[in-house]
């Protein structure tokens, strides 16, 4: 199916800053567009950020203030050009600052071919489901021609989240920063950087994505890996026709930045470095930690990490690279790069120096950066863990398979591949569950999404029996009552011999991970060993294959919160659920009303 050129998707964002004495209202325009030209983008991101002063003041241009429509779509990349969807003509699209606790509005009209939704990763959207942005779980899709204004309420969420479509494959393109400062007059607790700069690591494929997921789908088969990595926007110079536009972050002697690094790549986990260069990690998820010295950081898809990086080696140029964490299977094994590129007079090498990045499969490597993240828990940032359970749920992850007619699908032995969580493949419904929950309409969904496996056996086992490999497939979902306390226990497990690990995101919430291990959860003592004191709060955990996590959290935001696998071919199988979290007794702990309008189905 060829994407129509030069068709349009266009966002208007009216951004309200709340102030103490007044509100201002800034408006801003966005273009998704479809276009074919042949110029390589630079990033524009370092001019945009060197505009900052004070924390909380920027510059109008660098927020591209009303009237500015950036509709440029020049992608050329691996020696090839092609459309792709973007905003405002740019890839990774426009980031966005705003404060903690503001509000902001964005009409879409979509004039494109595709349907189109808009997901803001981490914002927790209080009582307001109706802009989440899941496509048919809190909305029908925006089609073609039509448009749909989402609300966006930031709460406590401080630090590096995202924006992403969140409708087939078309995320691949359509993402950005969504940075929110501290409250106006507040500073970071952290030294203040001498500047910030958004890193986005994402996937380039030189075929059409849409294509790509669609064939995949219809064929019951893998869909094609990636052929690049990018770090905004740009492959790096280990890149056949990518030196031009490889992405350089300038830097003074001595002064410290802060990098705000976002996977928004499609299916897999990566490493990243800068060569010669130590690293301090002060947050996660729009959440500061306690910051950990490290060479190297391990981050999922749909993970952000708030970075410092001190220029203190002799001036020269120096790779920061990427590349994948994949325990076993087939993968993009390149390696992305972009050039740290300090002030001054000297010669540049000829050749940078490339970090030392760790093995593709080390499990080491990964198990030891993120078993040490913990909150920071202090008076100005406390942690509220929830320190008993009223909702337990223990499940399973797996990647499966169904039968297909005569065995003519491209899955193993002539099967179409899928995916599970606790032995529930996850179907699409042909309305949103948010509508026919909110109106009650039936025949939607089921509430009957089980709390544990239908049966127990070695998950991490070997040679596992073909009758673990069916799935049920239905939209069922999980009901929990307001304000309960909840623990979730996410099982990896070797279904299928399985070579990935599950990087799980829920909406709505972001939760505490108690606790983690390898193997099979023992029930009996692994929560003996749980950390329910300061526990990272994330909203993106990686459950490895073979090994679990627990999540706590409080069921305080009303809603329909879609929960799924943030590795796209995973969430395209199946490996999604629905969380319904009931209202409160009161107005104030109730979902909001329903915008003035809908979107049909």
């Amino acid at each position: 199916m060829e994407l129509k050129k030069k068709s349009l998707v266009f966002l208007l964002l009216n951004v309200l800053i709340r102030c103490i004495a007044s509100q201002n209202v800034t408006t801003f325009y966005w273009v998704v567009s479809i276009d074919t030209s042949h110029v390589v983008h630079k990033a524009r991101w370092p001019e945009a950020l060197s505009s900052f002063g004070k924390l909380g003041h920027r510059s109008q241009s660098a927020l591209h203030p009303s009237g500015c429509t950036l509709n440029e779509t020049s992608y050329t990349r691996l020696c090839s050009t092609k459309d792709i969807l973007t905003v405002n003509g740019e890839f990774p699209g426009p980031a966005i600052y705003r404060h903690r606790g503001e509000r902001f509005n964005v009409n879409v009209r979509n004039e494109g071919k595709y349907n189109v939704t808009i997901h803001w990763h981490g914002v927790k959207q209080p009582r307001n489901p109706w802009s989440d942005g899941p496509n048919y779980v809190t909305q029908c899709p925006i089609k073609p021609g039509a448009n749909f204004t989402y609300e966006i309420i930031l709460s406590d969420e401080e630090g590096t989240l995202w924006w992403h479509a969140h409708s087939d494959w078309s995320r691949a393109t359509v993402h950005g920063p969504l940075i929110i400062l501290p409250e106006q007059g507040k500073g970071y607790p952290f030294p203040q950087p001498q500047n910030e700069v958004p890193i986005v690591l994402a996937s380039w494929f030189k075929g059409d994505v849409m294509e790509i997921i669609e064939t995949a789908l219809q064929n019951g088969g893998g869909p094609n890996q990636s052929d690049a990595f990018t770090i905004n926007g740009q492959p790096g110079d280990l890149y056949d026709c990518s030196t031009e536009g490889t992405f350089k972050m300038v830097v003074d002697y001595g002064k410290t930045y802060l990098l705000r690094i976002i996977n928004a790549i499609m299916n897999e986990e990566m490493f990243f470095m800068v060569a010669n260069h130590s690293l301090t990690v002060v947050g996660t998820d729009g959440a500061y930690i306690k910051p950990i010295n490290t060479s190297y950081i391990m981050i999922t898809p749909g993970q952000t990490m708030d970075v410092l990086i001190t220029a203190d080696q002799s001036p020269s140029y120096y790779y920061m690279a990427s590349r994948a964490y994949a325990v076993v299977g087939a993968y993009d094994n390149t390696t992305t790069t972009a050039i740290v590129q300090y002030n001054g007079n000297y010669t540049p090498p000829s050749t940078p120096p490339l970090p030392n990045l760790p093995n593709y499969t080390d499990t080491e490597a990964a198990a030891n950066f993120t078993v040490r993240l913990r909150s920071l828990a202090n008076e100005d940032y406390p942690v509220d863990v929830p320190q008993t359970v009223d909702t337990h749920m223990y499940i399973t992850i797996s990647v499966n398979t169904l039968p297909c007619v005569n065995n003519s699908c491209d899955g193993p032995d002539g099967s179409r591949l899928a995916s599970s969580l606790n032995n529930i493949s996850f179907v699409e419904p042909s309305i949103d569950v948010l509508q026919a929950y909110y109106k009650g309409i039936n025949g939607v969904y089921d509430t009957d999404f089980p709390n544990e496996p239908p049966y127990y056996f070695n998950f991490t086992g070997d040679d596992l029996p073909d009758t673990l490999l069916t799935p049920e497939r239905g939209t069922k979902v999980k009901v929990l009552d307001y304000n309960s306390n909840v623990e979730i226990v996410f099982q990896g497990t070797n279904v299928l011999n399985a070579a990935d690990n599950h990087p799980i995101h829920l909406h709505g919430y972001s939760f505490y991970v108690v606790g983690n291990g390898t193997g099979n959860f023992d029930n009996s003592t692994d929560p003996t060993r749980y950390n329910l004191v300061d526990p990272p709060e994330v909203n993106t955990v990686g459950v490895p294959k073979n090994g679990w996590v627990a999540i706590r959290f409080r069921a305080d935001n009303p809603g329909v919160w879609f929960m799924h696998c943030h590795l796209e071919r995973h969430a395209s199988w199946g490996m999604d659920t629905v969380l319904i979290v009931k209202n409160g007794t009161t107005s104030s702990t109730s979902m909001l009303e329903p915008p003035s309008y809908l979107n049909p189905c």
